[in-house]
């Protein structure tokens, strides 16, 4: 099947042409030579020659009609039956789409007006400027003759104002809705009002007062000023409003941008807030965070923010999307502009299935005679997969687990927990078993909670099983770095301590392909996991405190190494689509376990090639001088069989052998599954002898025994 012709989103193909022309004229199958004219070649079939027109020549239906000398609904009926029979087939470049799936997602989950979804890769340009240039042609297309506009701080809001073009309306006015700053950064409240004004030719309005006072009390006096007075009176009569958001982690630019002290920020009233919007605190269910800080802040409060209609929120970026998320959920914004894998990322934190599969499309997805091509699954309901999985997976191991009453979605080992034990809570979404469920059990996993397919648990299951293996001794959350899973346990976490059950957590980052050396923290985990658990449960099982169980999992961690290859897609159970797709003698290395893209897309190679290819990204970081050891995973994608599995784990073992690494023990099978998907992935795990001495201690789970 070769491509012959592409316009804009679809790509049009003529299905096995040659050997269709050989059945129809009778020859033994051989191409016909090119220069044969097109209408002798194909006056005796319709269906071929309406498609090689349409694909080949890409003649518009009246053209063809023309050039055939019949009527456009005859072309029209001969191309939708060529469809049918795979004559023509389409495929849809859903990467173009992405997008716009996103937002549409997103529109619909929060109630938003509208949401502009931007690539989050930007031919050398920053996200930051590529979100402000979008808001500032958002905002030129909303603007009306006479609007007050509202404008807040930061680095995003700054390149918008730079990026507006000059529009020069009449009667506009851009209007401060914080006090001011002297801090020396170039984003201030007062630099980012001057600036839009100055691109639109419109009035400024400026706040006559600082955004943070040293009391209540002088708050109230300015607030009183009737020039103040009558400034915020003016902020709060504006028709619209544009704004970032910002994060409280370390790093965010609240700590920079000099409006507030760090020692407020250090207030307990803040140790739940998520996000600052316009200079105001919100927890991660967007509730306002009252405190001494709100007492003594100049600006709009976030009710006033609220009764503005139109509400622009421009904001993006790993390290903005639990704060996004929470100025969604609180209804702050009716207008977002973000980048695909932020909105991607806050749609799997809330378990929309909409955001998996297509939504993340970084692949083109095959059509076949005009339909989608659908995969075939042995299920009922498609809602109810994971419930049914789950009665069948305890039915089957009643002796190692227990669901928890209540939350279904909580499950428990039922011989592990125990009073002074360190409880150990892994989970995940599912699609990836037996990762995380079929770990829980003794001398492992105390307990997992389950999302839907390919997207993170919401915290209450969390919250559940956390409570349910809290020992005395505190709880450790080991689970792989995904910003949805991030942010929903971060969450369970909170409302743990507000039980007072102390709780750490530890991200597996064992995917080496997922990002470069100096990124690690922002790798994925993936089968590595298998690893980690393993060893973390060990420790907590021989009853090492809180601390040891820490230090232990970071240890497994930092030497366990993962890469991966696929060979093809797996499909969802609510769609029956492939998520994405690889020609049929293609593979792809580093591929991560929701279809994320790899490092490298090339020509199937050998089994022996392709293990060489692994290693050797793995030997590049794995500091293994000759002598040393370690533990070895050959693990199935989905569908790979053992007998494949065997055979790059033999490559495995001669590789280590040659290089004088000896091979303390070996797993090969379905440890950390992408459903059905095709290829494998290995992991090395580089042991000392505390590593050994807990990866050989005995454990007792659904899916295996050791020891």
């Amino acid at each position: 099947m070769a491509t012959i012709f592409k316009s804009g989103k679809t790509i049009v193909k003529m299905a096995n042409m040659n050997s269709a022309i050989a059945r129809r004229s009778g020859n033994s199958g051989r191409p016909q030579p090119a220069a044969a004219p097109v209408p002798l070649r194909f006056r005796d079939d319709p269906l071929l020659w309406a498609g090689w027109l349409y694909a080949h020549d890409g003649m518009t239906q009246n053209e063809i009609a023309k050039a055939m000398g019949i009527s456009r609904a005859t072309v029209n009926n001969y191309l939708a039956e060529a469809r049918s029979r795979g004559i023509v087939t389409l495929t849809m470049e859903t990467s173009r789409l992405s997008e716009f799936m996103i937002a549409q997602a997103l529109m619909e989950r929060f109630d938003l007006s509208d949401c502009i979804v931007v690539p989050s890769a930007g031919e050398g340009r920053s996200l930051i400027d590529r979100l402000g240039e979008t808001g500032a042609r958002v905002l030129e297309r909303l603007i009306r003759p006479g609007d007050a506009i509202g404008i807040s701080w930061g680095r995003t809001m700054i390149s918008l104002a730079r990026n507006i073009s000059h529009l020069r309306l009449p009667d506009l006015s851009v209007v401060q809705v914080t006090g001011g700053s002297t801090a020396p950064v170039d984003f201030t409240p007062e630099l980012c009002v001057s600036q839009l004004a100055t691109s639109l030719g419109a009035r400024s309005i400026n706040i006559s007062a600082p955004a943070v006072v040293s009391s209540p009390a002088v708050r109230d006096i300015l607030m009183g000023e009737p020039l103040v007075r009558d400034q915020f009176e003016m902020a709060r009569k504006t028709d619209k409003i544009v704004f970032g958001i910002c994060s409280t982690r370390p790093e965010s630019s609240i700590h920079a941008s000099g409006l507030i002290q760090r020692e407020d920020l250090k207030h307990p009233s803040l140790q739940r807030s998520t996000a600052v919007i316009a200079g105001r605190f919100i927890d991660d269910r967007g509730k306002p965070v009252r405190g001494p800080l709100d007492d003594r802040t100049i600006g709009l409060t976030l009710e006033e923010l609220r009764e503005i209609k139109l509400r622009i929120a421009v904001a993006g970026g790993a390290e903005k999307t639990t704060a996004i998320l929470a100025a969604l959920r609180g209804r702050y914004a009716n207008v977002l502009i973000t980048d695909a894998d932020t909105g991607h990322s806050i749609l799997q934190a809330e378990g929309v299935p909409e955001s998996l599969g297509m939504l993340k499309g970084t692949r083109r997805t095959q059509v076949q005679g005009g339909n989608l091509v659908k995969t075939k699954k042995l299920i009922n309901d498609a809602t109810n997969i994971i419930e049914e999985m789950l009665d069948g997976m305890i039915a089957a191991h009643p002796k190692h687990l227990r669901q928890l009453e209540g939350s279904p979605r909580s499950i428990v080992a039922v011989d592990g927990p125990r009073e002074g034990k360190v409880g150990i809570v892994v989970g995940g979404g599912s699609g990836h078993e037996p990762t995380f469920v079929g770990y829980v059990g003794k001398g492992l996993a105390d307990a997992c909670a389950i999302g839907n397919v390919f997207a993170s648990p919401p915290p209450d299951p969390i919250l559940e099983c956390t409570k349910a293996v809290d020992g005395g001794a505190g709880v450790l959350y080991l689970y792989g770095n995904y910003a949805g899973d991030v942010m929903n346990f971060d969450m369970a976490a909170e409302m743990a301590a507000m039980e007072n059950i102390e709780v750490r957590t530890v991200l597996s980052t064992d995917d080496v392909a997922s990002a470069p050396l100096d990124q690690k923290e922002k790798r994925r985990g993936v089968a590595g996991n298998f690893f980690i658990f393993k060893v973390t449960g060990a420790a907590a099982d021989k009853m090492w405190s809180m601390d040891e169980c820490e230090r232990i999992a970071k240890k497994a961690n930092s030497r366990t190494f993962t890469v991966g290859v696929a060979l093809a897609p797996c499909s969802l159970p609510q769609t029956l689509r492939h998520n994405f797709e690889l020609g049929p003698t293609e593979m792809e290395i580093g591929m991560g376990i929701h279809g994320e893209p790899g490092v490298t897309r090339e020509p199937l190679r050998t089994a022996d090639e392709v293990t060489d290819d692994i290693l050797e990204r793995i030997f590049a970081e794995m500091d293994a001088p000759e002598g040393s050891k370690v533990a070895v995973l050959v693990n199935s994608l989905g569908s790979t069989p053992l007998m494949e599995l065997y055979v790059i784990n033999r490559r495995v073992a001669e590789r280590l052998e040659r290089k004088g690494i000896s091979v303390h023990a070996t797993w090969v099978g379905t440890y950390c599954s992408s459903l059905e998907m095709a290829g494998m992935s290995i992991t090395l795990i580089h042991l000392d002898d505390e590593l050994t001495e807990l990866l050989d201690h005995p454990c007792d789970c659904a899916m295996f025994r050791a020891g």
